[in-house]
């Protein structure tokens, strides 16, 4: 039989259905669907696509298990690589990773790796009750610092080699960026909830409600009998551009903005802590929380959302499906623009005006791109002359993080660079013994995938550090 050239497209909802309601967008494989997908899988004895995932999925051999129809078999060997398997179906960048080393992909289109994962992940979930054996303790503690990616798949590589692990989440909900900065449109809080409960069975405890930096400190859980800590605590202070006007009521970084409608339902029809319903917003930047941001906006109520980014389309980084979802929800892009300034109303004769102080609109100016950058990137440059406005009463700011100072502020010896991501080695050993960290935390805000593959790199120097006492 004839490989189909085409991987199988991915269902979903209508945009103009989906444009409006918080259910998952994408629908997921039917049964038949990925078997017929698995079978364009060539099954190579180089693996690529192995070498293309930073947390080392054994990507052909859970595909065979697919097209034998084998489908727990195909998530007991996902997950023996990773802890998140669920979450990296829908949320990993594929298309640059796995899929991008795969061999079909030199000709046709690559195999379908993440839809395959997600499916078998979802198969999984909906199938199987029986939870992964708990191992047997090997006497060792380890304190995990934060839930997000890097802090869970540390933990559950530890926990699979009979570590008794703590994860300790600063916020009231397991699951870090996967909870709080991803919509449920695109991966639902019972998936994150699910991967955390299947952690829990190995042994993994998490306790919420724990700012270390203030709660505890690191130095604290050493007192404590814990053997080594990992540092897993994102990148959570958001950048602003340091323009006039950006301490407006109505300006919004998209770390507060997503997690107000994520953790504090904002999406609900009577929020308890509202953001909108109604009014032109703006989302200024062009990455995957800059789509998730705008498509936010949109179901709660938004009558028009911008993007405005700086750059063109082929500069755009947000995953090219997050783009194009947006695109057929009505999200306007607004390209090679600028913001130079966010306008408020005033009534000076009123200083009581209850409107005083609120956003009425956004200053930009027109871009085009020069010589490239240190990165490769042509610069942006401003056409002089070229201002405009963009009437808006909402504007969010998505155009990067950084890592919480809070943890480095109170660990003494901890180096950080100029961006405050924490120093690591190759192992991710920070520069005080015992310390580790990965993720954001180290990198700035980067992906669900790399922070993953970032905790795998820890477990492992943490086993092999303490393994040896």
């Amino acid at each position: 039989m004839a490989l189909n050239p085409k991987k199988h497209e991915m269902p979903t909802q209508a945009p103009e259905v989906r444009a409006h309601n918080f259910s998952e967008v994408a629908l997921g494989y039917p049964t038949e669907v990925a078997l017929e997908e698995a079978n364009r899988c060539l099954n190579c004895k180089n693996r690529p696509c192995v070498t293309g995932c930073p947390v080392n999925v054994n990507i052909p051999d859970f595909i065979m298990k697919v097209k034998e129809r084998d489908f727990e078999g195909a998530y007991r060997i996902i997950a023996q690589t990773s802890s998140l398997p669920a979450v990296c179906g829908r949320v990993c960048p594929q298309e640059t990773q796995c899929e991008s080393k795969c061999t079909m992909g030199v000709k046709f289109e690559p195999v379908g790796i993440g839809r395959l994962e997600r499916f078998v992940a979802d198969w999984h979930n909906a199938n199987t009750a029986q939870p992964l054996e708990k191992p047997a303790s090997n006497g060792h503690k380890v304190a995990i610092v934060g839930s997000g990616p890097s802090g869970l798949t540390c933990a559950g590589d530890l926990a699979k080699k009979g570590y008794a692990v703590s994860v300790f989440e600063a916020l009231h909900t397991a699951g870090g960026v996967l909870v709080y900065g991803i919509p449920e449109f695109r991966l639902p809080k019972s998936i994150v909830a699910k991967e955390v409960e299947t952690l829990k069975t190995l042994g993994v405890d998490v306790q919420t409600n724990v700012v270390i930096g203030k709660t505890l400190t690191v130095d604290e859980l050493f007192e404590m009998g814990y053997e080594a800590v990992f540092i897993g605590s994102g990148a959570g202070l958001p950048n602003f551009m340091n323009i006039p006007g950006e301490s407006l009521k109505g300006v919004y970084s998209a770390n507060e903005f997503l997690t107000r409608s994520n953790l504090m339902k904002a999406y609900r029809d009577d929020p308890v802590t509202p953001i909108m319903k109604g009014g032109r917003v703006a989302v200024v930047g062009g990455g995957n929380v800059a789509m998730d941001a705008a498509r936010t906006a949109l179901r709660l109520g938004a009558e028009h959302v911008y993007i405005v980014y700086r750059r063109s389309m082929d500069e755009l980084p947000a995953r090219k499906e997050e783009v194009e979802h947006a695109m057929e929800e009505g999200i306007d892009f607004r390209l090679l623009n600028n913001p130079v300034e966010i306008l408020g109303y005033s009534n000076p004769e009123n200083p009581r005006d209850p409107k005083n102080g609120f956003v009425t609109g956004m200053r930009c100016i027109r871009m085009e791109l020069g010589e490239p950058d240190a990165k490769g990137r042509r610069r942006p440059v401003p056409i002089p002359g070229s201002e405009f406005t963009l009437d808006v009463d909402t504007v969010i700011m998505a155009i990067g993080t950084s890592p919480n100072p809070l943890i480095k502020n109170t660990t003494e010896g901890l180096k950080v660079n100029s961006h405050g991501g924490i120093i690591v080695n190759e192992d991710g050993l920070t520069s005080r013994e015992r310390v580790y960290a990965g993720g954001d935390a180290v990198t700035g805000a980067a992906t669900v995938i790399s922070a993953m593959g970032a905790g795998k790199i820890a477990a492992k120097a943490i086993d092999d550090a303490l393994g040896a006492i």
